[in-house]
């Protein structure tokens, strides 16, 4: 304890790697333990007796016997000599000798006059404090041979003490973070949506680190925006729910875009954020931890535990938060599943409905106008045969939908093997949803079974030219399709409609609205469609 300037202190006391070692025992400000207070009552028959670590501005006397203070400034300190001691640091009379004769410890109370210290040295060397004992007397003798080797072996158990001390604090920090996933676990099956899950994990993050706030915030598509709808916050700690954007907070953008965990275990010193010190400081933030949570390759949430001191997260706090964030991502996943699962299921059931309503009065048509059985069994089954190539089709693409062209080709596969290569069509890509894809491919079949008969594919050089476009009625975006047989036998009108006929004139109207032309010009059978483009792409 001695009164020297602060760049004399600073090369010892300030050193980073002895700082971390000491940090890294995590007993600075700890209650008094057994251990601790029995060493120094065994070092007080020596005389006075004191614990102490050195921190960079302080120090800390973890146990003492026969002193007042639990702790002093680093102006006020011998024992911030003792750090760079190979062995004991022994002073006859602290008010003789020059380190320490203007010490306020030395010059006012206590007035103590001897010390000796010997070094709490790691295993890597790092001395950081000691174990010393002190009088208000000087003694000119020092300590005695048996006293000095007594110090340096209590010190060695001292040193033992604060290993194992830290031990047994890391197995506590981990049966605790254990016990908190096995609840988390718990709770997340319970809860029923995203909300109910963040508030869940919130508070069981934040509780076991011993933070001051826990929150989760859902970044925007930019990567910009961070929305906090609620946290968990210890009583008198602000609340952070609202918008933040990322920038107002210094560099910390670029690490959560990336999904990589941002420790800053100091605001004021980190460079990502001292820039913006003060307003991390209006929110009560000192230290931070945030861990991104990651949805196919991209942020989309992030989580946010605070603290308003200066904090050092260990590896296993940042691997906790990390693991508690995979679970939130993979319990929003499975919401999300089921959410797109019943959204299937309906879709599905009501196209079945459709369905079944659909070959229900082609079965009822085709009975009633074919000439005979046997017609009737093959009329029906290529139309229902068309009908389960759209279903293929709309079921690849799920609820999306699917291209025209490829409900197109798809109604007329089953003429391939009689008339490959005689479908040309073209036209720009456009979805059909799933009200229009059934009513169009059974269309195109009767228009193709049509055409085998009597038309264009029923004689060698001809084909089917089949083309669309979209273009405008007034201000409605429109999508006009036009069949046209070319190369044919000479058209003759028919003398009356069949249920084909109907069926392309009136199937697609009936569905989504629009116009179907079917006209029989010498050259050969044309079919126009005209209809809404939104209605061909509606779902339902």
């Amino acid at each position: 304890m001695i009164h020297t300037s602060p760049a004399t202190i600073r090369a010892d006391a300030a050193d980073p790697k002895r700082l971390a070692a000491l940090e890294a025992l995590d007993v600075l400000d700890t209650a008094p333990e057994e251990g601790f207070d029995d060493a120094v009552q065994i070092a007080r028959l020596i005389c006075r007796a004191l614990v102490s670590l050195v921190a960079a501005n302080r120090q800390w006397f973890k146990a003492r016997a026969g002193f007042p203070l639990c702790e002093t400034a680093l102006d006020a300190s011998v024992c911030v000599y003792a750090l760079s001691e190979p062995d004991l640091l022994v002073i006859p009379d602290l008010a003789a000798d020059p380190r320490t004769r203007g010490n306020p410890l030395v010059t006012g109370e206590p007035h103590i006059r001897f010390y000796a210290g010997a070094p709490l040295r790691d295993s890597d060397g790092q001395v950081l404090g000691s174990l010393c004992v002190i009088d208000h007397h000087p003694r000119p003798g020092g300590l005695a041979p048996h006293e000095a080797d007594a110090l340096r072996r209590l010190a060695r158990q001292v040193m033992v003490l604060l290993r194992e001390r830290r031990q047994v604090t890391q197995m506590q920090g981990a049966l605790e973070r254990r016990n908190a996933l096995i609840e988390l676990g718990d709770r997340l099956r319970d809860a029923c949506t995203v909300p109910e899950m963040t508030a869940v994990a919130t508070e069981v993050v934040g509780r076991t680190l011993a933070a001051k706030r826990a929150a989760y915030g859902e970044m925007d598509g930019s990567g910009d925006v961070l929305t906090v709808p609620d946290d968990w916050a210890v009583p008198g700690m602000a609340s952070l729910s609202g918008r933040h954007r990322i920038a107002d907070y210094g560099e910390v953008g670029p690490v959560l875009r990336r999904g990589d965990t941002l420790v800053v275990d100091d605001v004021t010193e980190d460079a990502r954020t001292s820039g913006e010190a003060e307003r991390f400081a209006a929110l009560g933030i000192r230290s931070l931890l945030n861990v991104p949570v990651r949805e196919r390759g991209r942020t989309v949430g992030v989580f946010l535990v605070h603290d308003t001191a200066r904090r050092r997260w260990t590896a296993e706090e940042a691997s906790f938060a990390r693991n508690v964030a995979d679970r939130v991502q993979a319990g929003i996943a499975r919401l999300r599943a089921e959410e797109r699962q019943a959204l299937l299921n309906r879709e599905l059931s009501h196209r079945l409905k459709n369905t079944l309503a659909m070959v229900q009065a082609i079965a009822a048509q085709t009975m009633r106008n074919a000439p005979d059985l046997d017609a009737a069994r093959d009329a029906l089954a290529d139309r229902l045969v068309a009908m389960g190539k759209a279903h293929d089709i709309l079921l690849a693409g799920t609820r999306e939908g699917a291209g025209l062209e490829e409900v197109i080709r798809g109604s007329l596969a089953i003429h391939d093997d009689a008339v490959a290569g005689r479908f040309r069509l073209s036209g720009p890509h456009v979805r059909v949803g799933s009200r229009a894809a059934l009513s169009l491919a059974l269309m195109v079949h009767e228009l193709a079974t049509n055409a085998a008969k009597y038309g264009a594919l029923s004689t060698p050089q001809g084909c089917v030219l089949i083309e669309w476009s979209i273009g405008r009625d007034g201000h409605e975006p429109v999508i006009r399709l036009r069949w046209r047989e070319v190369g044919g036998p000479q058209v003759t009108p028919p003398t009356r409609r069949g249920f084909g006929s109907r069926l392309i004139e009136r199937g697609l109207a009936g569905t989504i609205g629009g116009e179907v032309n079917l006209a029989y010009p010498a050259e050969g059978v044309t079919c126009d469609l005209t209809a809404s483009l939104a209605e061909i792409k509606a779902d339902s």
